[in-house]
């Protein structure tokens, strides 16, 4: 500390832009289970002398209500590219500037000033990818890289197919399947998704989290699910694949925000600049096995992380993937509706 004390005018300056190492205390980090690398924290609480506590919530909904419920104790969430917009309009973000800390220059220019924030003024990169198939190809040889393999499944894979419990992903695909668009309110257009969702169930096996052990131990053939996972189930079983629907797929990301009512919020703003340093980014990445939106980033990751064609997807059939944005009330209510319907 006496080291940090003795720094130059200039590293003082970046004091005022939250990248100092004049911290103590606390931080309660609120993040997607199974999502934090525990040596990125170690990491932090070492360097900065915070103690990080991380809860884990499995979806955006129930994040979102828990913060708006109050009383939570959290300081730092980690909401996807959909819902940002809500947390900012619901008055629950702290305007945190991170465009103006230090590590800024690390983002890459293709989320420096992203639609759901621009100029990045509340909001840090911390991974992204996208939602796909994962086939167990032992199971089934043919194409892959259609949203069929849910909605209207072959043979081989019926019973055998797990689909992510996640409202905004699952009717995305399902109305870009029947060539929509996400987001759309067209009652003709939706009326196909719930028949199309409604009659493909039945051939479903669960509608759950945890598809990694699943694959592994061969318990599921096929799901609707997120590329890093894909990558990590392919470890434990090598006939796991990954396919991109080329009727068109979602692509997400997550980003770290600080709370309104955050009772460290300094140490939250040293940990979003903290993890705009390429390396530990990477500590990101090499943890959950998705790419993180920060340049440099990849030459600290393990090799197979960054060539596998999970997390690398050919440039053609990537084209077809797109980001998810908040929808309208509206839009909402309808998806609500389908999604209440299937869940019977």
């Amino acid at each position: 500390m006496k080291q940090v004390i003795q720094k130059s005018v200039v590293a003082m300056a970046m004091v005022a832009l939250s990248s100092s190492a004049f911290a103590s205390g606390e931080l309660n980090f609120y993040n997607w289970g199974n999502y934090t690398n525990p040596e990125l924290i170690t990491k932090f609480e070492k360097q900065y002398d915070v103690k990080v506590t991380v809860t884990d919530y499995d979806s955006n909904d129930a994040a979102l209500a828990k913060i708006k419920a109050g009383g939570h104790g959290f300081d730092m969430v980690v909401p996807s590219a959909n819902f940002i917009q809500i947390w900012v309009k619901e008055g629950l973000l702290e305007e945190t500037r991170p465009d103006q800390m230090s590590n800024f220059k690390n983002v890459s220019e293709d989320f420096n000033n992203p639609v759901w924030d621009p100029g990045r003024r509340y909001s840090v990169p911390w991974q992204w990818g996208s939602v796909g198939m994962i086939v167990d190809t032992s199971v089934y040889k043919g194409d892959i890289n259609t949203a069929a393999i849910y909605l209207d499944p072959p043979d081989e894979l019926k019973g055998k197919i797990n689909v992510a419990p996640e409202m905004n992903d699952v009717i995305s695909s399902a109305i870009m399947y029947v060539g929509g668009e996400p987001c759309t309110t067209d009652k003709a257009v939706l009326r196909k998704v719930r028949d199309k969702l409604v009659a493909a169930k039945q051939h479903w096996l669960s509608m759950d989290y945890g598809m990694v052990e699943k694959f592994a131990g061969r318990d599921v053939a096929a799901s609707l699910y997120w590329n890093g996972a894909a990558y990590r189930a392919r470890e434990k079983n090598p006939d796991v694949r990954y396919g991109l629907p080329q009727e068109g797929f979602a692509l997400w990301m997550d980003s770290v925000v600080v709370l309104k009512d955050a009772k460290n919020k300094e140490n939250a703003k040293l940990f979003q600049n903290f993890v705009m340093e390429p390396e530990n980014a990477a500590l990101i990445s090499a943890f959950a096995s998705y790419a993180n939106g920060i340049k440099g980033s990849e030459k600290y990751m393990p090799e197979k992380l960054r060539i596998s064609p999970e997390v690398n997807a050919d440039p053609k059939l990537a084209a077809a993937g797109k980001f998810l944005l908040a929808c309208s009330p509206e839009a909402t209510a309808m998806y609500t509706a389908i999604w209440t319907e299937l869940q019977k």
